[in-house]
């Protein structure tokens, strides 16, 4: 007898299990380990890796890129209930809050606005380790992924919702020169997924998306750059976010080649945003492929 969900299930278990870690100390849990360790992440894993994308044609990533059909393939639907709860010690998240040593470019790829990180005012790019993961991970650039007016755009799904924007911070593993090479190797990749929900307050105060806001005049055609006039932080990015609150899983580069390389690390708290901080993204910005509409992938 065949239990289809088991067979869809089983293999993807082999990879979770290792790294069945999962989100947030829950404050309102009065066990022991809560109390002893409110300084620890408490990580969660969804364990039905459900895929899904903003890609309309991914029918060719198939054939030109097998591991698109992969078990570990990226982005997922989390479950808060469907995932596991363990304690460890937090991430480091260095020099995240120190000042970079010039502007950011922001690039309109066409396929995203992103902009490549430069080292700080130290003199060393911001970095990740501990907790989860066993090397140090350097950011290498910044990304985001939005929708429109009617559509959301986050890439992940959050205990069944999806939410306006996502912003993705990459870093590769510091054993390997950046992500070309780091995509090569199941540990060279780690990305922090940042999950962004419009309110209808103004005003809210993310000093680094504002100077990103500000620029996005500059980059409204595909190809082209603009330098920030401003100074900022990466920590800045992240405003006021719990950065010990997170799901994490062992999945892929949402995009070709898919390479199955990439430590997902996706905080809990949904950031507000206004309407009008990110109204210029759903009404103007130009891509080569329109605007990033999400729509369900098919579940495998």
């Amino acid at each position: 007898m065949s239990f289809p969900v088991f067979n869809y299930f089983y293999p993807r278990l082999l990879f979770f299990l290792p790294l069945a870690m999962g989100a947030s100390i829950n404050k309102n849990n009065n066990n022991n380990n809560n109390n002893n360790n409110n300084n620890n992440n408490k990580m969660c894993r969804n364990l039905t890796n459900e895929p899904i994308s903003y890609r309309n044609n991914t029918d060719d990533w198939y054939s030109r890129y097998p591991q698109c059909l992969g078990y570990r393939q990226s982005p997922i639907a989390i479950f808060r209930h469907k995932s596991i709860d363990i304690v460890v010690p937090p991430i480091l998240f260095g020099l995240y809050d120190i000042p970079m040593s010039e502007p950011i470019v922001l690039h309109n790829s066409g396929h995203t606005v992103q902009f490549q990180m430069p080292k700080t005012v130290l003199g060393e790019r911001p970095f990740i380790t501990g907790g989860i993961l066993e090397d140090t991970y350097v950011v290498e650039q910044t990304h985001f992924h939005w929708g429109s007016a009617t559509r959301k755009g986050s890439e992940h799904m959050l205990n069944g919702h999806r939410y306006d924007m996502e912003m993705h911070i990459v870093h590769h593993n510091g054993k390997y020169a950046n992500v070309n090479t780091a995509r090569n190797f199941e540990n060279g990749i780690a990305v922090i997924a940042v999950l962004f929900k419009i309110v209808k307050m103004r005003d809210i105060g993310y000093a680094g998306l504002d100077v990103i806001y500000k620029n996005l005049k500059g980059v409204q055609l595909a190809n082209t750059s603009v330098t920030a006039g401003e100074i900022i932080s990466l920590g800045s990015l992240l405003g006021s976010v719990d950065r010990n609150d997170f799901y994490t899983y062992r999945g892929s580069l949402t995009t070709p080649p898919c390479s199955e390389a990439v430590t997902w690390i996706v905080f809990a708290n949904i950031l507000p945003i206004s309407y009008s901080d990110v109204s210029f993204l759903h009404r103007r910005l130009h891509l080569l492929r329109s605007l990033l509409i999400s729509i369900l992938f098919p579940f495998k």
